[in-house]
């Protein structure tokens, strides 16, 4: 038996609701686990080109002209609920939103932060990549829990993998992780002009994928590995992403 909650169904969505669409369906989720209506759930999918930007961003002279940049790029530009700083994802990315239900959901909430953390490290190592937690100097949306890979030939090479989100609502929480999987050249570029409009330092190198770090990895090897790791959390069963839409 896993030491988490008693069962956790994941739920692989194909089909995008669009930038927006995705990112809404994971409140909702969090409204329903909150009404008792949807228990411990996992749901993975594959996002269109983002540059979800915190709300402290969207404050900023520059903001006008970052959203412009971004859709310039090929990304949607959006304002998400969260904290932090701008954050950029695609196609070679994958979001997983862990969202359940909970009577008092703000007690251990930033432990999730290092547990999930480790957690999702631990799946990256599984898979041969050099990951920990904690921030890096001059990363994009800095964070304590971020999930960063080291580059084995040059270690003081490191990359920002993995970044993490949590909404914690009366009777509920969600847990929002981004692995950057793939194709990581878009991602520099759209955060460069990005940070460059809203007048904020970072550091380009900072950004990068998995597969930087280990060329042969694709995505259903980190999903396989996730899905793994986190049967050391709870029960993991397979769900029907079409449920959720009835």
């Amino acid at each position: 038996m896993a030491s988490g909650t008693a069962g956790l169904t994941v739920y692989r969505q194909e089909e995008t609701f669009g930038a927006a669409g995705d990112l809404d369906f994971a409140l909702e989720l969090l409204q329903r686990a909150r009404k008792g209506q949807l228990g411990p759930s996992l749901r993975l999918y594959r996002p269109q080109p983002t540059v979800a930007f915190g709300q402290r961003d969207a404050n900023l002279p520059g903001f006008k002209a970052a959203e412009d940049a971004c859709r310039g790029l090929g990304f949607e530009p959006l304002v998400r609920k969260a904290g932090g700083r701008a954050a950029a994802y695609h196609q070679g990315s994958l979001v997983i939103d862990h969202v359940e239900p909970h009577p008092d959901a703000i007690v251990k909430a930033k432990a999730r932060f290092s547990e999930f953390g480790e957690l999702l490290a631990g799946a990256l190592r599984s898979v041969g990549v050099h990951a920990a937690v904690g921030e890096i100097p001059g990363e994009y949306c800095p964070g304590e829990f971020s999930v960063h890979g080291e580059d084995p030939d040059f270690p003081a090479h490191r990359i920002k993998l993995i970044g993490t989100a949590q909404r914690v609502v009366s009777g509920g929480w969600l847990f929002s992780s981004v692995i950057v999987v793939e194709n990581s050249a878009p991602i520099r570029e759209v955060l460069t002009a990005s940070y460059d409009a809203l007048g904020l330092e970072w550091d380009p190198a900072t950004a990068g994928a998995a597969n930087d770090l280990l060329p042969h990895l694709d995505m259903a090897a980190v999903e396989k590995a996730v899905v793994e790791a986190y049967g050391s959390y709870a029960d993991v069963v397979d769900g029907d992403f079409r449920s959720l839409l009835a």
